[in-house]
């Protein structure tokens, strides 16, 4: 019988890259994305397996319990792959309620038809998986030392990395009450090929292209880690395969840059001066820095970064480079909103 996993928000930037990764990775694998196609889901990330007959798309919601269940039951499925959500914290400002409903009731919603799959279709002893993919914002904000480990208390501090806190303990208490074999991947920025570009650093590369001026928050001090997308999707696919049940994983880039450096970078790689930088109001409740342990990963599964920040950046400006037609009708429809979302 074909092995066959379900991706939830497949059209968004991290899920679209994992099912690329996957069909390179695993090329007999069945793979069901199912995404709603919000405002950030777009089907062109994965245009190129249109015809594909080891990939099928479905359009719908994942609070849609019934829909949830027949994909499910009808395809056999043995690993569910949650990337969907609401992801942009200046959106969940402006508008918190959508974040809850879809983060945390449809969270709660992919759980629950997964334990009745898990427990009246397949028997307990199969290798059903669930995989909630979550960020390493539910942790807050850290000073100018230390790392967040797993065991780090949850401490968010927009309605966004919330509603990812509340999901992340649902998943918790489904392993811990029912058994369901959960496993959850926290990773740190993630920046690469098909980045919706009201992020940080697919806006400032689609601005220079542009001849636009790259706005940067308060004085561009905030500390991310980042991480090459792809390095995630490897990551995702060993936590998939030998992860323990009922453990959360980091995925850190172990690359430390406040947004102003990462600006100046891209700068220097377009040959633009500094008087391109526009800095804006920075948003409430900033979290200063995130940086992630890596050692359960690296100890347990044997995974580690392959992508160096320089190469992946160069590999990112030279994609948005190369597809024009991707993002330039997704800048023009921000524009047209008259949204202000600069960077995670």
């Amino acid at each position: 019988m074909k092995k066959a996993v379900l991706i939830t928000g497949g059209c968004g930037f991290i899920g679209a890259n994992f099912i690329h990764y996957m069909r390179g990775a695993h090329p007999e694998l069945e793979i069901i994305n199912l995404d709603k196609l919000t405002y950030s889901g777009n089907p062109d990330n994965l245009k190129s397996l249109k015809d594909d007959p080891h990939y099928q798309f479905v359009r719908g919601d994942i609070a849609d319990e019934d829909l949830i269940l027949s994909l499910l039951q009808e395809n056999n499925i043995q690993a569910l792959v949650h990337f969907a959500a609401e992801s942009h914290v200046d959106r969940s400002i402006s508008g918190a309620k959508a974040f809850v409903q879809a983060n945390v009731v449809g969270t709660h919603v992919l759980l629950e038809r997964a334990r009745e799959y898990w427990t009246d279709t397949l028997s307990k002893d199969s290798s059903f998986r669930f995989v909630h993919i979550s960020t390493d914002e539910i942790y807050g904000t850290l000073g100018e030392d230390g790392l967040f480990s797993e065991e780090s208390p949850f401490r968010p501090n927009s309605p966004y990395a919330a509603t990812k806190a509340g999901a992340d303990l649902l998943v918790r208490a489904y392993f811990e009450t029912y058994g369901l074999p959960t496993l959850i991947a926290r990773p740190s920025n993630n920046y690469g090929p098909y980045q919706f570009p009201e992020k940080f650093i697919p806006l400032m590369i689609t601005n220079l292209m542009e001849n636009k001026p790259v706005p940067i928050y308060g004085k561009g001090l905030n500390v991310r880690d980042w991480i090459f997308v792809t390095d995630t999707c490897r990551a995702i696919d060993l936590i998939m395969e030998k992860g323990k049940p009922g453990e959360a994983y980091n995925v850190g880039g172990e690359t430390e840059k406040q947004n102003i450096d990462v600006a100046r970078e891209v700068l220097a790689l377009f040959g633009k001066e500094e008087s391109y930088l526009s800095f804006v109001t920075d948003r409430p409740g900033h979290d200063l820095r995130y940086a992630l342990d890596n050692k359960k990963i690296k100890g347990e599964l044997g995974w580690k970064q392959t992508v160096a920040f320089k190469d992946g950046i160069e590999q990112t400006i030279s994609w948005y480079k190369d597809n024009e037609w991707w993002w330039k009708p997704l800048k023009e429809r921000l524009f047209r909103e008259s949204k202000g979302f600069w960077s995670k």
